[in-house]
């Protein structure tokens, strides 16, 4: 068993406290970024940030269906940390300041992935596909955000 790593990342034209504020918002933006993969989104505590639960079933493949529970903090002023109760699986997004007006949000996704043949198959395709899934959601944030 190893270690399973996804990443991507964006750059916007708004400041970064507009971006984090927006990307922080479970109750009403976030259901608005995800893509088609996302199912049953649902707010459980909380909305806003740091102590915010949130539940999701992610269509990661055709045939893998991940039941997630992710409760949030915030580690840093730019960093909001999502931590599935249901698996191993961490998801951090980070805003940092680009140029004196824009910023750029990467998200990391980690996990403990299988052992043997199909440990190797989830290290080699499980995060292009997940890093597919985020870009979609950064896409949809740069429309949210105008």
């Amino acid at each position: 068993m190893g270690k399973v790593h996804a990443a991507t990342e964006r750059t916007y034209g708004a400041g970064p406290a507009r971006v984090y504020e927006v990307l922080a918002d479970y109750a009403v933006v976030r259901p608005k970024l995800l893509p088609a993969q996302y199912s049953e989104y649902e707010v459980r505590a909380g909305g806003q940030g740091a102590g915010t639960q949130v539940h999701w079933k992610l269509q990661a493949t055709e045939k893998r269906v991940r039941d997630c529970l992710f409760t949030v903090s915030a580690p840093s002023p730019e960093k909001l940390v999502e931590t599935d109760a249901n698996s191993s699986m961490v998801i951090t997004w980070t805003v940092s300041a680009v140029g004196e007006s824009g910023s750029r949000v990467t998200v990391e996704a980690s996990w403990t992935g299988a052992g043997g043949i199909g440990g190797f198959f989830e290290r080699t395709f499980a995060p292009k596909g997940l890093n597919r899934i985020h870009d979609q959601v950064l896409a949809n944030l740069a429309a949210e955000l105008g």
